[in-house]
């Protein structure tokens, strides 16, 4: 089903993106004077509702000196409002047995909020209120410092987790996709209330905005709702995107390393290289040698590393894909002596699909594995929020089910060799390593991966 883009839809029209049986799974946008846009997808049999807000900034969007203003933002936006305190925000939604939340990324935020059908319009009132009335005091910016700071310190003791921030400096280096998205101790020790504030009023902006709900919702209703929370806001709009500089110089990160000497118990690593950005149609293909090589208990790589070997609890392989670039890794947690030995079946597994490919029974299995994955995890309003919002955020297109299953069972052979061979056999894979490795062994393991 051919789609026009919100760029192109006059404001104040609303318009039928996908249709449904009987109403379920149909959804709509329209596009507010000042250029907001309200996506919905309905489903009458579910007795929920989630509502959220996509801001189209993350922290790849800051200075090297606002380095995790946007995760610092996202506390500050739950602190209170002219309207509401921090516990009168908290308190609206426990009292209707409700959830809400928010996540910052690489290249946007989303605040949301999941209640019952009949209490949407409270969630809508509330989040719309934090979004656009948030009042980043002055003592709630350095409340919330010791917090974010505390966060920080409890993400530096899993390993696991900054091996993947590592991986991304390895590839990105000092490039914004390459810095974490909670920042630096020096930088969020650094943040002003100013700096923060300014960053809030340049950003969040309607127009930079995508409002989505899924559930047991009347779309037009969602719209008058979220037009009267908007409308200060709106009327001071230019309708005018913020340009966003968002490019990545050509990445030459063959053979790199990058390894943290820490005493832990195990080791973990990332092996990998750029990858393909969101928009690149091999990125289905793609998708599909991902299952086929690390998705699953079943792929190669959980087979030869866990299954044969017995080198490690946790080993799969994962594609990340952004507006202008990507990558693809290879994480696994061994014991340190083994480092070495989960290196080079990576590595021979990595060089095998470049050279030969998957099979037609990996093929068959892959794509029957993604399938199943992409409808069960679409059981949700908050799945399906997720869902269209990111859609028209970071796509400008929505896609019906049946379109996405056929996109994948459309992948052949042929398109994963030619995948594998344009992606994984670009570069030499580069290396994160967190563990205790000395400097003479790093130094050995980065004549390993050449």
């Amino acid at each position: 089903m051919a789609q026009a883009s919100a760029a192109t839809q006059r404001p104040g029209t609303t318009r039928t993106l996908l249709r449904g049986v009987d109403g379920a799974g149909t959804v709509r946008r329209t596009v507010l004077p000042g250029g907001l846009r309200v996506v919905t997808e309905t489903l009458p049999t579910v007795r929920s509702a989630t509502f959220g807000i996509w801001v189209g900034v993350g922290s790849r969007d800051e200075t090297p000196v606002l380095n995790g203003a946007t995760h610092y933002l996202e506390h500050l936006l739950f602190k209170g409002t002219a309207r509401r305190s921090a516990l009168d925000i908290s308190a609206a939604l426990d009292a209707v047995g409700g959830e809400m939340n928010a996540f910052t990324a690489k290249e946007n935020t989303c605040y949301y909020a999941r209640v019952l059908d009949t209490d949407l319009p409270l969630a809508i009132d509330v989040v719309c209120d934090m979004v656009t009335g948030s009042l980043v005091r002055e003592e709630d910016v350095e409340a919330e410092r010791g917090v974010i700071l505390e966060e920080m310190a409890m993400a530096e003791d899993d390993p696991g987790d900054v091996v993947h921030d590592l991986f991304a400096k390895v590839i990105y280096g000092s490039a914004p996709l390459g810095r974490p998205i909670l920042g630096t101790q020096e930088t969020v020790t650094g943040l002003s209330r100013d700096q923060i504030a300014g960053f809030y009023r340049r950003r969040y902006k309607p127009e930079n905005l995508v409002v989505a709900a899924a559930g047991n919702l009347d779309h037009k209703k969602v719209v008058r709702l979220v037009e009267r929370a908007f409308a200060p806001v709106l009327a001071r709009s230019t309708g005018h995107p913020a340009e966003l500089p968002r490019s990545v110089k050509a990445l030459r990160t063959a053979g790199k390393i990058q390894v943290l000497n820490r005493p832990t118990e195990q080791a973990h690593l990332v092996l990998g290289l750029p990858g393909i950005p969101r928009h690149d149609e091999r990125r289905w293909a793609l998708g599909v040698l991902n299952a086929a090589l690390g998705g699953g208990m079943s792929s190669r790589l959980f087979q030869e590393v866990r299954e044969k070997r017995g080198l490690a609890y946790s080993v799969y392989s994962y594609s990340t894909s952004y507006a202008d670039s990507g990558l693809f890794g290879i994480y696994a947690g061994c014991q340190p002596k083994r480092v070495e030995e989960v290196l080079e079946i990576c590595r021979a597994e990595l060089a095998k699909v470049v050279e030969e490919g998957i099979t037609a029974e990996e093929l068959h299995r892959a794509i029957g594995q993604i399938s199943g994955s992409t409808v069960l995890g679409m059981e949700d309003t908050g799945s399906l929020m997720n869902r269209i919002g990111k859609a028209e955020l970071c796509y400008g297109q929505h896609l019906s089910v049946d379109e996405m299953l056929a996109k994948i069972a459309a992948v052949t052979l042929d398109d994963v060799r030619d995948v594998a061979r344009d992606v994984l056999g670009a570069y030499r894979p580069s290396l994160a390593l967190i563990g205790p490795i000395n400097d003479r062994r790093a130094a050995a393991l980065a004549d390993l991966l050449h």
